[in-house]
Formats: structure tokens, C-alpha cells, sequence
């Protein structure tokens, strides 16, 4: 895993190694020790799935308030997303920045999104 921190703080986008042979693909989904960096303390604590079923859908804006605010970890699985994630911690040097990545199941790219930051993302046709 390859993880490369983005400006705002906090988020991060992580590559992961695909090994391909003649029987199929193993990749990485987590690694503590890789996403150290960018977690610190904190901890992912809970795993979703989600899937849309109308190409071309959009989802989103989601994120959550403190005390429940969450970190997300997110990929996509089947397909392609454009996802997105806008800063909207007030007080924050990065307060309503956004970054925006093309997730799929062939680039097995990876986005951490930290907690106050909203995420929506949209599902890309082909």
C-alpha cells in the first residue's frame, strides 16, 4: 500500500499493489501499520457496503456530527465512482476545500476521508 497524504488534513488517498496471476488478483484491503501515518490514534471501527443500483446515480453529501463523527475509508468494489470529499470543519486551515478522485475496481484506489468532512460520490458510466 501506497499512502499519499492530500491537503487537507487528515484525508489521504491510499494505492493498493493488485498481484495478479493465472488463477485470479489478491489485493490488500487494510493494513494498520500503512495507514499509521495518516490515522494516528484513531481507529476505523465499523465496515459498509454500499451499492447503487441506477448508473449514473448521486450520493451523498454525507458525514456526521461529533459526538458521532466518523472516518471513512472508501473504495469501490464494481464499476467506477467520482468521489468527492469537501472540508466542512469550521476552524479547519482547509474549511470547505474539496478533493475529488476517480475510484474504481481496476485502479483499487482508496480515499480516507476524516471526520467533519462531507462525502458523496458518483457513479461514473462507462
Amino acid at each position: 500500500m501506497i499512502v499519499t497524504p492530500l491537503p487537507i488534513a487528515g484525508a489521504a488517498i491510499v494505492d493498493t499493489r493488485r498481484i495478479e496471476d493465472q488463477r485470479g488478483a489478491f489485493a490488500r484491503l487494510f493494513c494498520a501499520d500503512a495507514l499509521a501515518p495518516v490515522l494516528g490514534d484513531r481507529r476505523i471501527v465499523q465496515a459498509n457496503h454500499s451499492h447503487t443500483r441506477e448508473v449514473g446515480a448521486l450520493r451523498g453529501l454525507h458525514f456526521q456530527l461529533a459526538p458521532h463523527a466518523e472516518m471513512k475509508l472508501v473504495r469501490c468494489l464494481a464499476g467506477r465512482v467520482w468521489d468527492v470529499m469537501v472540508d466542512l470543519r469550521a476552524g479547519s486551515p482547509t474549511f470547505l476545500w474539496w478533493h475529488a478522485e476517480e475510484l474504481s475496481a481496476e485502479n483499487a484506489r482508496m480515499m480516507v476521508i476524516p471526520e467533519g468532512c462531507a462525502q458523496v460520490h458518483h457513479d461514473v458510466p462507462y
